[in-house]
Order: C-alpha cells, then structure tokens, then sequence
C-alpha cells in the first residue's frame, strides 16, 4: 500500500519529508540513513540530502512506497 506525503507547497526537500513522515528526528541524521538504506526517487537512486521532491514523485524507502501529492 502507497503512503502520501503532503506538501503546501511547489516541493519538500527529502530531509525535511523524512522528518514530516518519523523516519528520522533532524535533518543531522540525514547522511547516516541515506547511507545505511535504499533511497529512490521514482525509480532512481537518491544520495542528494536535499533532494527536491514534488507533486507526483513516488519516493521508495527500503521498498516503501510514498506518493508526494499536493494539499488543495
């Protein structure tokens, strides 16, 4: 099953989606989960902690699935 993140906004950096979502507590513990865990942005590998994610992405943690919806 798909979980939603939602955004208010054009797009969420992945550090600050991953802390909206509970998977990590401050953005300092970013480096240490990218690096410990399989990260994709629809379909692609993500290293970048300040990835921008938007409306639409499906980000993939660990074979999780979050589709980024805009809030209307």
């Amino acid at each position: 099953m798909m979980k939603t993140i939602e955004i208010h906004t054009d797009y969420i950096q992945l550090d600050q989606a991953l802390k909206k979502e509970g998977i990590i507590g401050t953005g300092g513990e970013i480096a240490p989960y990218l690096a410990m865990h399989e990260v994709r942005l629809n379909g692609a590998p993500v290293h970048e902690k300040r990835k921008k994610l938007r409306e639409g992405d499906v980000l993939t943690l660990d074979g999780e699935e979050y589709r980024i919806a805009s809030r209307s």
